[in-house]
């Protein structure tokens, strides 16, 4: 036999790990799971029904009536200032360049960029606020079209976290951990509840890169992976430019014919592999092979939007026809929940403002105000605002004083994870309601604190998905998104 032969015992031999004993124990349920897997005829398929279960038992998703189908995350990485935008603080304009004692921040941690600046002085904002809508909703000058469907949402003010760093805490808000390692939300969701549309993945990735000046905040893929879950349920990414999918379309010289051929092979070693040793992977790599293959179809009408009126384009502007803006994901979120996908995930870079936020700042307004408010009319118009939970916000919030020198046509903000600001609406959420209170200087939570544990079991709930029910066992213990935390916010509930 040669170095490179390697038996079937051998490879037996090699794996012997708890994964493949639980795995080939369940191989009767791996059997049906594959063969609904190669059941082309087959419709929409379930997490929980596609891989051999190696997790204690989990109950059927949903547990109760939903009021949401989909989630829709609009993730504005680099943490907009809450001051700015949506918790008008007048009390900043009085105090305006007075020096906080260091009795103010009762031992908070700061951030190695202002914990030894000695100054501190409170900043006021310099954009204006204003009432809107019948629940007259404050809404800052630089989100105007916001302010126009300020009845359809819900401003939560009292979300807090616990990092104050942006990769711990954007890991933090994506698995609820601030350690990497974890599944992301999306495919938490996945995992529970499966995919309505068996041409296109259960949760979708897009990125766009805004137009403030300053440099951003790295994003890496482990936020919308699966962690400790099956591969399946990981975040697909599409591009804005070239394949919208990687390696989704032929290699040159392979004809689709060709390829269903090399496909039909593959997935018949696959399936041998699988029968042979009960690795629940097999079954992903089977599942995912198949479901590129019909996307090669489904893909390609998704994202040419050139078929939309040009009222579209009028009510998300006119970025909304260059792809990769934030705009044109917007549009492309909303094509994607009418076609059942599940966990829809944009990420909006270059919010980091600590310095320069009076140039950087309406820059980024700029980007995603019209395309944000457009997505909550669009949805509502064709009746699926509803049934979809759309969430706009970064990982943290910023300080009440200025980072280095005070100066209004220069300044900006540290970081600052006690108290912040984000926006809910559509399915299950309360509409026209302002949820939480933070002091005077907006510094700390005065009432109804919402932790990151807490925001996660309110959008699994949403869902109709107990938090505390669905878990996966991973190395002997059994983790869910939540932790050990994790409490319904119920006054934001329709």
């Amino acid at each position: 036999m040669t170095p490179n032969a390697i038996t079937t015992a051998d490879d037996l031999s090699l794996m012997p790990t708890r994964r493949q004993l639980l795995g080939k124990a369940s191989t009767g349920i791996g059997s049906i799971a594959l063969a609904s897997i190669l059941n082309k005829g087959a419709g929409a398929t379930r997490a929980n029904d596609t891989t051999p279960s190696i997790s204690s038992s989990i109950s059927p998703f949903p547990n109760f009536a939903p009021k949401a189908k989909r989630v829709i995350y609009l993730f504005q990485s680099g943490a907009p200032s809450q001051y700015e935008l949506l918790d008008h603080k007048p009390i900043l304009a009085e105090q305006h360049g007075q020096s906080l004692p260091g009795s103010f921040f009762q031992g908070q941690r700061q951030t190695g960029m202002t914990a030894g600046q000695k100054n501190k002085q409170v900043c006021k904002s310099i954009f204006r606020f204003s009432r809107n809508g019948q629940a007259g909703a404050e809404i800052s000058e630089l989100l105007p079209h916001l302010a126009k469907v300020s009845d359809d949402i819900c401003i939560v003010r009292s979300v807090q976290t616990d990092a104050i760093n942006h990769d711990p805490a954007i890991t933090f808000f994506q698995t609820g951990f601030q350690q990497p390692g974890r599944p992301s939300l999306g495919a938490w969701v996945s995992y529970g509840l499966g995919s309505d549309n068996a041409n296109l993945p259960g949760f979708v990735v897009m990125i766009s890169q805004g137009s403030a000046k300053r440099d951003s905040q790295a994003l890496y893929a482990r936020l919308w992976g699966s962690g400790f879950v099956p591969s399946a349920h990981q975040g697909v990414k599409f591009r804005a430019n070239g394949d919208p999918v990687l390696y989704l379309n032929n290699p040159a010289g392979i004809s689709t014919k060709r390829r269903r051929k090399i496909l039909d092979l593959t997935q018949a070693l696959n399936q041998q592999h699988y029968r042979d040793v009960g690795d629940p992977e097999t079954l992903t790599r089977i599942r995912q092979a198949e479901l590129a293959y019909r996307m090669q179809m489904a893909v390609p009408g998704l994202v040419d939007t050139r078929d939309e009126p040009e009222h579209t384009f009028d009510l998300y502007g006119e970025s909304a026809k260059r792809p990769g803006t934030y705009a044109a994901n917007c549009l492309l979120a909303r094509r994607l929940a009418e076609r059942g996908v599940r966990f829809i995930q944009l990420y909006h870079r270059g919010w980091d403002q600590h310095g320069d936020l009076p140039r950087d700042l309406p820059l980024q307004c700029q980007d995603v105000d019209q395309a944000s408010a457009a997505l909550i009319s669009d949805l509502k118009q064709r009746g699926m605002l509803d049934e979809t939970l759309v969430i706009w916000g970064g990982e943290f919030g910023r300080t009440v004083y200025a980072q280095g020198n005070l100066n209004l046509k220069k300044y900006g903000r540290d970081h600052h994870p006690r108290c912040f600001s984000i926006w809910m609406a559509g399915g299950g959420i309360k509409a026209g309601h302002t949820h939480g209170k933070t002091d005077e200087y907006g510094f700390n939570v005065a009432e109804s604190p919402v932790p990151v544990h807490d925001l996660h079991a309110t959008i699994l709930h949403c869902l109709g998905i107990n938090h505390e029910q669905l878990t996966y066992k991973f190395q002997g213990r059994d983790y869910r998104l939540t932790d050990v935390h994790g409490h319904v916010i119920e006054n934001i509930l329709a």
